[in-house]
This record gives C-alpha cells, structure tokens and sequence, in this order.
C-alpha cells in the first residue's frame, strides 16, 4: 500500500502512468516462471495459526507503525463521483469498513460535508487512533470494531440504512472462503440501490511477484512476513464475489500502474481492482444472518483489513 508519510518527492522518480482496462497483466517469462516454480504451500497447522492470531497481528502492527504508515487518501473523490456532496444536498449515510486509522474517512469528512460516516475496523488498536484523531467528531463519524465475518454490522447500523460502502484494500487481507460472508454482511445494512465502492489489489501486482518461496497460503494468496495476508484478485473473481451476494456489477476494472526510475532502469508496475457494485432491489438468494453467539471454533477465527507496503494512490 503506502508509503510513510513525506513532504518531499523523490527526485530520482522519473514519472507514474496509470490505465484502466479488463486485461490483466501480462507477466514476463521470468515472471512466469517463478510463480509456476512457487508450488508449495504453507503448511495445514500454519495456516491455521495465522487464522486464529489474525486480530493479533493486526494490532501488533498499528502499535509498530501507529498512524504513519499509510498516506491520507485525497484521491477518493477523484476515482469515486460518488463521494462528492455540498452542503446542499441531501445527507448521505456511508459505511468504511477496515478504515484502518482514519486515512480516507478524515479526507472525506473535510471534502463531503453531506456525509455521516460509519467507520469499523478488524483491529481494536486502529479503531482507538480514529477516536483519538482531533477531527473525531460523533455527529458525524461513529467508528466501532467489527469483524466483517462474523459480527452483524446490523447491530452497529440500522438494517438498509447505507447509501455508500467504501472497501479500499479490505477484503485482500480477508481469508477467500470468508469473503463471501463479509459481503453478505454488507448487504445486510445497505439500502437497495445502494453502491460499494471498491478498490483491491490485482492479479499480478508487483506485491504478489516479490513473494519468496514459503509465503503461499493458496492459489493468489499469501502471507507476508508480519504474519498479515494478502489476496491478489482476478476481475472475474471479484465480480463472482459480488454477483453472487446480490448486488449488480456497475464497473469492474484492472488498474495498471507503472512507476518508472528512468536514472535506475527500474519499472514497478502495480496492478490494482477497482469496481462499483449496485445492490439489486430484487434479488431472492439465500442472505443468512451472522450468528451472534459464534461456536467455540469460530470464536479463534477473524479477518483483517488492509495492508500493503508498497501501495500507492
């Protein structure tokens, strides 16, 4: 994801160029072959324990980084129309899940004064920096902990009450046979009509091709050395993840993104998902609530929310 924050612009950062489009990247033979050289996976029991201590980890990593790993993200508004309002218009109820410590809801708070933002994040320890921020305002932001696979946002949020869900580098980091439950989690708060705005990291991104070998959980999925996870999304996987909840696609898009270092020789391309999913008015499936009283198994499993240490805006 992002850098620390700076004031000043490397200067050996030649230039960034940046396309939308439905093809993946196309991987180099090199590329290619390391990843079909990369076959083994992280064994069963490991596996397990990254599931159980995934709260853990994230809180251990806002306490090591605290709020200035990730830059504030001014360039919502800009990819998303939608999160434009005056105060002329009608208010607007949005929902950021894994909002981390604030790097896109503060932003907003300033640049959409129509917006009353529900925020909620997997790690205890993030949600207590948005509270401590000095722009923390509760008649305008309520910011609670959730785990998405799990806790009914219903409980926190009036049933159909969302108009907008932002999930900016969110459900990479949740395990892929969870997924689904946290969109339906989604669903269940969002109004009919209402859109999830959506950008994810993407097949191929430089990210996934630095992966040594002993860091594969899966197919696309892997564990970085802090023990957080990543998944790298195809478009068509992304949308199925949707569909399949019942919302519509809008858009669903790859964004490519190269940072050349013309002095070095050197070309970082970053691949990233971007889409807007439409919650359908008549869709019949099968939307079980989440259990508030979780098993003894479940109880030891969570997800988390975003991370990457290379992202860009």
């Amino acid at each position: 994801m992002s850098v620390p924050r700076t004031t000043t612009t490397p200067t050996h950062i030649e230039a960034q160029y940046q396309t939308k489009g439905h093809h993946a990247r196309t991987l180099t033979k090199e590329e290619q072959k390391k990843l079909d050289k990369d076959c083994n996976v992280v064994s069963e029991f490991k596996q397990n324990k990254l599931e159980k201590e995934a709260k853990k980890n994230w809180d251990l990593f806002y306490k090591r980084n605290s709020t200035n790993f990730y830059k504030d993200r001014h360039w919502t508004t800009r990819e998303f129309e939608e999160l434009k309002t005056d105060d002329n218009e009608e208010k607007k109820v949005l929902l950021e899940v894994g909002c981390g410590v604030g790097n896109a809801l503060f932003p907003l708070l300033e640049e959409s004064p129509s917006l009353f933002i529900y925020a909620c994040d997997f790690s205890p320890r993030a949600v207590q920096f948005v509270k401590a921020n000095p722009s923390y305002n509760q008649d305008r932001l309520q910011a609670f902990q959730c785990d998405l696979t799990m806790d009914p946002l219903c409980e926190a949020i009036p049933q159909c009450n969302v108009d907008i869900v932002t999930m900016i580098f969110v459900l990479s980091a949740i395990h892929p046979d969870k997924m689904s439950k946290a969109i339906k989690n989604i669903y269940s708060v969002i109004k009919p009509g209402g859109v999830v705005l959506f950008r994810d990291y993407g097949l191929y991104d430089h990210a996934m091709l630095r992966f040594s070998s002993g860091h594969k959980l899966a197919d696309n999925f892997y564990v970085r050395q802090d023990g957080t996870r990543a998944y790298y999304f195809s478009e068509e996987k992304l949308s199925k993840i949707f569909t399949d909840a019942g919302f519509d696609v809008v858009t669903s898009e790859y964004v490519l993104r190269e940072t050349v270092n013309k002095k070095e020789g050197l070309c970082v391309p970053r691949v990233f998902v971007q889409g807007k999913f439409i919650k359908r008015t008549d869709y019949t499936g099968n939307h079980t609530t989440l259990s508030t009283n979780p098993t003894v198994d479940e109880q030891d499993e969570g997800q988390v929310h975003e991370q990457d240490k290379g992202e860009t805006s």
